[in-house]
Formats: structure tokens, sequence, C-alpha cells
């Protein structure tokens, strides 16, 4: 399915590297620095909810919420997502997309893979701030153990039906997140090593019912971080704080922006 037809109207594209990839702005002529959101393994623009609008509306920054690469409306990969994927997408592909839209010095708030990716683009370029929602800066046995799970229930269809509504090829999109991360290559992926490079403020907001990670990921984060750490841990919540806990989370993410960056 092509995504030039297929994508929503509220997109629209840009290309980095041969591959177009959907955006959307909000608030165009809001406040900067702009806040760009990225999404988690499995995400896309849409799958973000209210979120990013919530955001932004509370805060009148302008926001930038793309998806990546082989997700939602983007071009659908059409080969197997890298063991440096991560680096990729900070390094490579995010500093031309903020290039193309004109961000500089932006807030990125990443959930999970997202996350990752954020911390990696911070410990190379300036940025204003960084919002975590429950980030990964190591494997651990837990993930690995719900993606495999994941994978087997992917198998009987159900899945891939649900996932269609947000993305040009589900399998595509499910493949390349879930034989990634069961790479055996992939386990001693660590990103611990460039957090001391990262002195911007950090907010992390983790789950403590989270089935893809455990509350270690933002102990390393918080002890390491050269900058300064607010963190919020949540009762009752699984992988997306955004999702499970959307009062606290976007309090949370609200109150931070607006110490940090200042808004109307």
């Amino acid at each position: 399915m092509s995504s030039a037809v297929s994508k929503p109207s509220s997109t629209s594209l840009l290309t980095v590297a041969g591959c177009r990839l959907e955006y959307r702005v909000v608030n165009e002529s809001g406040l900067r620095p702009t806040v760009v959101f990225l999404h988690d393994g499995l995400g896309s623009i849409e799958l973000w909810r209210t979120f990013p609008d919530d955001v932004v509306g509370a805060t009148d920054h302008r926001g930038l919420v793309y998806s990546r690469y082989g997700h939602g409306w983007s071009d659908p990969a059409t080969e197997p997502r890298p063991i440096d994927f991560v680096d990729r997408e900070a390094l490579v592909v995010l500093p031309s997309v903020l290039e193309q839209l004109d961000v500089s010095v932006p807030v990125l708030i990443g959930h999970s893979d997202g996350g990752s990716i954020s911390l990696v683009y911070a410990a190379h370029h300036p940025v204003a701030a960084l919002v975590l929602l429950a980030p990964h800066v190591f494997v651990e046995a837990v993930g690995l153990d719900t993606i495999a799970t994941l994978g087997q229930r992917f198998a009987d269809g159900e899945l891939a039906g649900k996932m269609a509504k947000y993305h040009c090829d589900p399998v595509a999109t499910f493949r390349a997140w879930h034989d990634v991360w069961l790479d055996r290559r992939f386990a001693s992926w660590n990103i611990e090593y460039l957090l001391n490079r990262i002195e911007c403020p950090v907010l992390l907001i983790q789950g403590r019912d989270d089935e893809y990670g455990t509350m270690a990921q933002i102990d390393a984060i918080e002890r390491q971080i050269a900058g300064p750490v607010e963190r919020v841990d949540l009762s009752e919540c699984g992988h997306a704080p955004h999702l499970s806990q959307p009062v606290s989370t976007l309090e949370a993410t609200v109150g931070f922006v607006r110490d940090v960056c200042g808004s109307a």
C-alpha cells in the first residue's frame, strides 16, 4: 500500500535518505523551542493519540510529530532493521528532519525506543530538555520475553489486523521491531556510556508495571546523566505512561516544559 495514497490528510511528507516520512506540525506559530515527539517501537503519529496536541495546547509551544521509516504512513520497511538502528535514527534521520523543518535546540519527548533515540541525539547535539517515557538504555530479559510472547500472538493474525489501522504495512512494521530486538547481536546493546555527555534538564517517567523494562532503566539514567534530573514513578502503569496514566503524565510533562522553557 502506498504511503503517499494512504497517509492521513492531516500529515505531510518529507524525504530523508531516499525514504518518505510522514510528519505533522502542531501550532506552527507557537513558542520555541519546538517540542518534538519520538514514538515507540511499534508507534506512529496516530498512536500518540492526543498527547502531542495536549502538551502543545497546554504550553503554547510549536510541536512536531513524525513517523519513522517503516512506521505509520511513512514508506514501509523493505529490509530488516539494522542492529545500529538507534544510532542511525538519532544521528542521521533526526538531524535531517529537524533541519528540513527549521527546528533547532528542541525539546525531545521520546517514548520507549524513541526515548533511546532522544538520548543518543542529546549526547551529540544541543537540546533544550528531554522528556523520556519508559526509555531503554540497555537490554533486559523481561523485555525480550514480552517481545517473544507478542511474536507468538502476532502469528494468529489478530494483532496484525489491529496494527493495520495505523501502519501501511503492519507485518513489516512488526517484524522489523520484533526481529532486531531478539537478534542475538543486539543483546549487548547499551548506551549508558553516553549519559554523562548529556547536560540538559531531563524528566523521566516510568510505570512500575512496565512489561518491557524495569525501574533499573531510569535508575541508570538518573545516576549517570550529567544534567538535572526529575523522575516520576507511576503505580498501576505499564509501558505507555501517556495512555495508562494520562493525567499524571500530562501534568508532569507540561509542568516540566513550562519550568524549563517557559510558556505563554
